[in-house]
């Protein structure tokens, strides 16, 4: 057993010693610095000059103005002499003039670029107020006609239990599930084939063999892998969930993230579930096959091609899951939902769609587990037949051979 947990631990400390895992973890964390970093210049540098400036000679028409609308407004300029040349500079997008009378109020817009809508509706729901007012101080009404005329038309709604949010969260979810349980099976599929490649055929090998079962060794490997992978997944986890803070707490995406609050929500619920123990066993089965692959590649220098026969059952499982994002009912879904090498893409569909029961996950969770005992335990009594197998005869004939070794 102490020679198993060696080989674990050596296998684990240099994988997560190469360059490629360090850039595997820090990549998706350094791509978001730069997305946020970029999106967090460019707010800054244009931000000045798509503001506005609002202009007035009645002080009080200006505070009303900027009481009510203060974004995008750059409160500094009162002149118009100062907001032409901050114009010219490219730090201003244009000024509002207001102007009010005895009977109306107006406004003129001169920019380099048309109002936005956002702010076109900002000015005439200020101007209409203001011009409505206005109105009724000239109409010198009682106050029994003022409140007739200040009644207001009232909606209501009654809006289904976030149904709506609900549906876009599945399908987000969908997506990141099944890109995610594709990318990183593509990712140790390669590692493991590689890993076990390498050695085949060589000295070292038959030296370790001598001093260890093949069973041990094997598993050993595969263990060692198995700690990358978790390695992985913790950091992701701790690394997203700091990610999430950072976003709640930032002046650049509190806003965001306040807005799609429940949606966020929603997708992180689908993948901090029984999801990630599907990822998680998928990865190990699928990890499992590769080193099979990788102990019957001819010669060392075969390593790189060893991986692509779980490669191309990946990606058949990958796109299968396509054509059934929105018929899960469908009976495929349920039967590929329990088979090995399939129930990490299509139970995970089902769980985000509510339509698996508790029964129904522990079986597939069952035959998954099971299936890999089984298959490790098989591949690990034969595994020293097949690492010491170095003919160049072709693949099919490697296979047959290497499922004959007891």
């Amino acid at each position: 057993m102490n020679k198993l947990w060696i080989v674990t631990f050596e296998t684990f400390l240099r994988q997560v010693k190469s360059w490629s895992f360090v850039m595997l973890i820090l990549g998706p964390f350094l791509m978001l610095g730069i997305t946020i970093g970029a999106g967090y210049v460019g707010a800054a540098s244009g931000a000045n000059s798509s503001n506005v400036a609002v202009i007035s000679s009645q002080s009080t028409l200006r505070k009303n103005f900027l009481k009510e609308n203060s974004a995008d407004i750059d409160k500094k300029v009162t002149d118009e002499k100062v907001a032409t040349k901050k114009m010219k500079k490219d730090n201003l997008a244009g000024y509002i003039v207001l102007k009010a009378d005895n009977k109306r109020v107006t406004a003129k817009y001169v920019g380099t670029t048309s109002l936005s809508s956002s702010m076109k509706t900002k000015v005439n729901s200020f101007l209409a107020q203001t011009q409505q007012q206005l109105n009724m101080s000239q109409a010198k009404l009682s106050t029994q006609q003022l409140q007739a005329l200040q009644q207001q038309p009232k909606l209501t709604e009654h809006i289904q239990e976030k149904a709506g949010t609900a549906n876009l969260g599945k399908i987000i979810s969908f997506w990141i599930t099944v890109i995610m349980v594709y990318m990183v099976l593509i990712t140790y599929t390669s590692i493991t084939a590689q890993e076990i490649a390498s050695e085949k055929g060589t000295k070292v090998i038959e030296i370790i063999f001598s001093s260890t079962t093949a069973l041990k060794y094997f598993l050993g490997k595969i263990f060692g892998v198995l700690l990358v992978i978790l390695t992985q997944i913790l950091v992701y986890l701790v690394g997203g969930w700091g990610a999430y803070i950072f976003a709640e707490n930032s002046s650049l995406t509190k806003s965001f993230v306040n807005q799609y609050q429940s949606l966020i929500n929603s997708v992180m619920h689908n993948l901090l579930s029984v999801n990630l123990v599907y990822l998680l066993l998928g990865v190990v089965i699928y990890t499992i096959l590769a080193a099979f692959c990788g102990a019957l590649v001819a010669k060392v220098e075969d390593a790189s091609k060893a991986a692509q026969p779980v490669i191309m059952l990946n990606l058949v499982a990958f796109f299968v899951t396509f054509p059934f994002q929105n018929n899960v009912d469908s009976i495929v879904v349920k039967i590929l939902s329990y088979v090995p090498f399939f129930s990490s893409y299509f139970m995970p569909l089902r769980l985000i769609n509510n339509n698996a029961s508790t029964m129904e996950i522990m079986i597939s969770l069952l035959i998954l587990l099971a299936s890999i005992i089984l298959l490790a335990m098989y591949i690990g009594k034969i595994y020293q037949g097949l690492m010491l197998q170095t003919d160049d005869s072709s693949f099919w004939k490697r296979f047959k051979r290497g499922l004959s070794y007891k």
